[in-house]
């Protein structure tokens, strides 16, 4: 693979936010009287909010809107964003690949404020070239749109910029795209090469 630059989920990829998301889901639903205890740690792993709203309407009160319940679910990670742990090698893979002058960028299914939030607890912002949120796409992954606005930003076709993912949500996305993947925590597949650690990255940029 001839790779220039590297995109970067971040949430299950570069820090283990899946705790503290569903922490926030419950604790911004609770300030409703909303109790969701009773879902899974990973219900909505990999899954964006919007679509998360559209399954949890139903248990939500009726004259609660979106906005207003994703603020609050948001304002909660980000005020307890110093809780956050990387994932093992995350933080030194991408300065290593800074070294070596690799443009990096994180393409995450999060809110803006979400993603800020996690590059700002990993200290890695300065790293990156720039980030594309779920506020700044049409539509989220696993559509092709995320990861087709990254490489158009960095003036690069797909196919010299590895993704590097956690899900199969992410996974289809950046496939979709044309971009080869490199999935964490996955055996290889259909146009994807799985890996098991983050530092395997530096061994394919």
């Amino acid at each position: 693979m001839n790779i220039r630059a590297i995109a970067w989920d971040v949430d299950g990829t570069l820090v283990d936010s899946e705790p503290l998301h569903h922490r926030a889901l419950l604790a911004g639903s609770a300030l409703y009287g909303v109790d969701l205890s009773d879902l899974p740690d990973q219900a909505f792993r990999g899954v964006h909010m919007g679509n998360v709203w559209t399954i949890l309407r139903p248990r939500l009160p009726a004259m609660l809107g979106e906005a207003e319940w994703l603020d609050a679910i948001n304002r909660h990670y980000v005020a307890h964003r110093h809780e956050l742990v990387a994932m093992p090698q995350a933080v030194a893979t991408i300065r290593a690949l800074a070294a070596r002058g690799v443009p990096q960028v994180c393409v995450s299914n999060s809110a803006r404020m979400i993603v800020d939030a996690n590059l700002d607890a990993l200290s890695v912002a300065s790293d990156m070239a720039f980030s594309i949120s779920l506020d700044d796409v049409e539509k989220g992954k696993p559509d092709p749109w995320p990861y087709a606005a990254a490489c158009d930003r960095l003036g690069l076709p797909p196919a010299s910029v590895l993704a590097v993912e956690d899900s199969r949500t992410g996974i289809a996305s950046a496939v979709a795209a044309g971009l080869p993947c490199a999935a964490l925590g996955f055996t290889s597949g259909p146009g994807y090469r799985g890996i098991s650690g983050l530092e395997e990255v530096l061994a394919l940029a």
